[in-house]
């Protein structure tokens, strides 16, 4: 459980480090993302982007393991 969060500890700093050339990728504004809005507010429901983040990570998963 020690390697789960240290490993889980390392990538989310690892992306916070990397966020200025992240937040430049189109995640989240992908065809087949959903966005609601009406006045102030705003609901943004990214359908295709958390499909796409599963597949590569139950690839990388699934390659690990082997």
């Amino acid at each position: 459980m020690q390697k789960v969060i240290l490993v889980t500890g390392l990538l989310i700093m690892i992306a916070g480090l990397l966020w200025p050339w992240l937040s430049r990728l189109p995640l989240g504004r992908l065809p087949g993302d959903l966005v609601f809005g009406s006045g102030n507010t705003r609901i943004h429901i990214p359908l295709t982007t958390m499909l796409l983040v599963s597949v590569l990570v139950s690839l990388l998963l699934w390659l690990w393991r082997r």
